[in-house]
């Protein structure tokens, strides 16, 4: 799927709050660096694990299902780091306790048509197969020539 760079970069400008369903507290874990990355870049991570619930993770309590956030925090994105086949339920959970939510998004290798089709028939806007934090370094400049920033400034170590 084909995004431009011009929604691509507004929904990562005005997302203030991410839902991040899957994410995993095993630091080698994609969900977990990804999550880290962007509560870095001042987004408020709301984890959303149902093996992890009432653990604390960035600084906030993980949740068992996206209907257990309460409805008094401002989720703007839902952030699926779940096999295709498990994304219905959650953008219906979603859909009905996230009364700020304007963005789902599905991870890389994330897409299903139903879901998106639910969440677009609700007036939100659907991201698919793509990682919000790869993203991100693309659109703001943080990606280097060889994709991605180590920061390393030296091959001495």
């Amino acid at each position: 799927m084909s995004y431009s760079h011009t929604l691509l970069r507004d929904i990562l400008r005005s997302t203030k709050c991410i839902a991040c369903v899957g994410v995993s507290p095993n630091p080698v874990r994609p969900s977990y660096y990804v999550a880290r990355y962007l509560g870095l870049k001042g987004f408020r991570v709301i984890p959303v694990n149902p093996g992890h619930a009432g653990d604390m993770l960035f600084g906030e309590m993980t949740y068992a299902d996206v209907a257990d956030i309460p409805p008094d925090l401002p989720v703007d994105m839902v952030d699926i780091f779940r096999r295709s086949e498990h994304v219905p339920p959650i953008v219906e959970a979603a859909l009905a306790h996230l009364p700020t939510l304007r963005t789902v998004w599905m991870q890389i290798g994330v897409e299903n048509p139903e879901a998106a089709e639910m969440a677009e028939a609700a007036g939100k806007t659907v991201i698919q197969n793509r990682c919000p934090k790869i993203e991100y370094q693309r659109l703001f400049g943080e990606l280097r020539m060889a994709g991605f920033n180590t920061g390393v400034i030296s091959s001495k170590l």
